[in-house]
């Protein structure tokens, strides 16, 4: 295998690994406030049809980005109103979010179909990507770094930060952070909002890096894996992070097969594979901890503040 050809997997495993990433990280800190957030597919179409049009319409990938990050909190925050304010039934709630998005993104992007777009690409000059090993490292779209350093800062804040210790008592125990006076509802609005702006953000990677034309179901699903992801990776932003890169090598395997005209497997079969190994990891998981679970022990449960 040459150096360029090394190279350029390990580029493609990044592209695939960092929007499961980010929206992955995004879902983590919501479920570790004790809300289930089942919607973040739909608020990946959202984001990125939201960053597309913008994008297209303006000229400016980052303005695109920053509005699909809106445009996704804004359903985020529908989604709030109905689970934390009028405590709708959670899981059921995030089903629908992931309906609407599917439907509102086929309908706002249908105008954009067939039309490019300008695209997040490198930041750093030419000349620190005139080789294979610089391009490995200066190569890449400023949201993949952008992923490792949220990586950083998620750890941080749920480890170091007193407002990350508040928001995992809430998920741990919201009647006793209630009791001692944390304000439950506005820790879960806030977590819920970041959670959407990071499943826009990761939207808005597929349409303005990846594949910088607009396709309806662009997503295709990932937003389930991200989901996955959270359990794999036990609510641990490092392991979210290994998590991540382990499915994107499994989706450029994938795209490898295809490239190398594998014929051996159905074409829909290589396809799969990524949910495949999904549904294989979180069985081996739940073997392994016996019944027992890692998961916030408010996750997914309403809070009605006592009297």
């Amino acid at each position: 295998m040459s150096l360029d050809l090394l190279v350029a997997i390990l580029m493609t495993i990044a592209g695939a690994a960092t929007p499961l990433l980010i929206a992955g990280l995004g879902e983590l800190v919501v479920e570790k406030s004790g809300v289930l957030n089942l919607g973040v597919e739909g608020m990946m179409l959202i984001g990125a049809v939201t960053g597309f049009a913008v994008a297209t319409s303006t000229g400016l990938p980052v303005l695109g980005a920053l509005a699909a990050m809106g445009a996704a909190a804004l359903a985020a925050a529908i989604f709030a109103v109905l689970v934390l304010t009028l405590m709708a039934n959670q899981v059921a709630t995030g089903l629908a979010l992931t309906i609407f998005g599917t439907g509102v993104s086929a309908l706002i992007g249908a105008p954009f179909v067939g039309i490019t777009t300008p695209t997040l690409g490198p930041i750093f000059p030419d000349f620190l990507t005139s080789s294979p090993l610089l391009r490995l490292v200066f190569g890449h779209s400023p949201l993949v770094y952008l992923g490792l350093l949220l990586t950083l800062a998620v750890w941080w804040f749920l480890n170091r930060a007193r407002a990350g210790l508040i928001l995992r008592a809430v998920g741990e125990s919201d009647s006793a952070a209630h009791a001692i006076g944390y304000p439950v509802l506005k820790v879960r609005y806030l977590a819920v909002l970041f959670g959407g702006a990071m499943a826009g953000l990761a939207g808005s990677y597929y349409s303005l890096v990846l594949t910088p034309m607009w396709a309806e179901r662009l997503t295709a699903g990932r937003g389930w894996i991200a989901i996955a992801l959270v359990v794999f990776a036990s609510w641990r932003p490092g392991r979210m992070l290994a998590g991540a890169y382990l499915f994107g090598l499994v989706m450029t395997m994938e795209l490898q097969a295809k490239a190398a005209g594998f014929n051996m497997v159905a074409p829909e079969v290589l396809a799969a594979l990524p949910y495949i190994a999904t549904i294989a990891v979180l069985a081996i998981i739940s073997a392994a901890r016996r019944g027992g679970t890692a998961a916030p022990a408010c996750l997914g449960k309403p809070f009605r503040a006592a009297a």
